[in-house]
């Protein structure tokens, strides 16, 4: 995510820039043929394109407002984790009597954070990580765990035990939860952990399930499928019909006034697919792209924090922005 920093317009530019060469051809070729070759039977009357432009409007606006909820409910969720991760080492820090256990319990939670990220960052066929003009723009920044591995990150954490049997099931942060009630569950039964303070542990696991359940909502379950694929259709036929509709309206002003049909058209379709490119790069915001929320440098935050209830001082540094993008 783009950490305190606005996009400029020779950003928007770049990350276009593809799409406003094929835009600039396709306002040419009919501007060209209209003035040098007499073509006047391309002109469309503006009418009927302002209607199609002024629906175009509506779905593209209703699309980017859903699709920007979706944004900021994943942002709330991964604050809930935020908090809950916080009294969840407090609470096996001082719930606990066993030093060791604490320890465990910490380090699996730690785990879980990491299998949790590992999973939302997996790529879906709807999602958009993977279209050229993104994967472009991911020279600019780095993905963490599509830079790593999910075995080797979680080595330092748990038993090679634990290790073997997690990596075996398709779920992993699911059954970190069921390792960390199993324990607490021996804890209790050891005497280690107070029967009411169980209890509030167990409550704090339930929450932990509640954020995954709501974060694998929005990875596996997309933007519907109608809704966007009916956004691109409006905003490409109006887009196709722009240089034809003003055609007219540029020739009323004078004789020579027809070429601004170029570079007014130009900037009409730009906006257009500019709103449509942000909602498509804000539906999915756990697939690793330049605005999605940062989970990675939450998970890490989260990570130093649980350390230092532990006393521990060989804290991992916190994860910095690359080209003021946070991951």
């Amino acid at each position: 995510m783009h950490a305190g920093k606005q996009y400029s317009l020779k950003e928007f530019i770049f990350w276009t820039r593809t799409a406003i060469y094929k835009m600039l051809l396709f306002a040419t070729v009919p501007t060209v043929l209209f003035e040098l070759f007499n073509c006047h039977w391309l002109t469309i009357p503006w009418v009927p394109i302002a209607m199609i432009g002024t629906a175009a409007a509506f779905i593209v606006g209703f699309r980017n407002t859903q699709t920007y909820n979706r944004l900021w409910e994943a942002r709330q969720i991964y604050g809930s984790i935020v908090n809950s991760s916080r009294a969840w080492g407090l609470m096996a820090r001082d719930f606990v009597s066993n030093k060791e256990a604490q320890q465990q319990l910490v380090y699996r939670h730690i785990a879980w954070l990491t299998a949790l990220r590992f999973q939302l960052r997996e790529n879906r066929v709807w999602e958009s990580i993977n279209k050229h003009y993104n994967k472009e723009y991911q020279q600019h920044y780095t993905v963490p765990e599509m830079h790593s591995n999910l075995a080797d990150e979680l080595t330092p954490l748990l038993s090679a035990k634990e290790k073997e049997y997690l990596l075996q099931k398709k779920n992993r942060a699911t059954q970190l939860i069921a390792l960390q009630s199993e324990q607490l569950k021996q804890l209790k039964q050891e005497g280690a952990v107070d029967p009411l303070n169980y209890i509030e542990l167990q409550n704090i696991l339930n929450a932990l399930l509640e954020h995954q359940g709501r974060c694998e909502r929005i990875k596996n379950f997309p933007y519907p499928r109608q809704f966007a694929s009916i956004n691109k259709f409006f905003v490409y036929l109006f887009i196709f019909l722009v240089p034809f509709g003003l055609l007219n309206e540029f020739q009323k002003l004078g004789e020579h006034y027809v070429w601004l049909n170029i570079p007014f058209s130009l900037i009409v379709s730009w906006v257009f697919l500019s709103m449509e490119r942000v909602g498509e790069a804000t539906e999915n915001p756990f697939e690793g792209s330049a605005n999605d929320v940062p989970i990675s440098a939450l998970s890490r935050t989260i990570e130093i924090d649980l350390r230092e209830m532990l006393d521990e001082t060989d804290l991992p540094p916190a994860i910095q922005p690359v080209n003021k993008i946070l991951m």
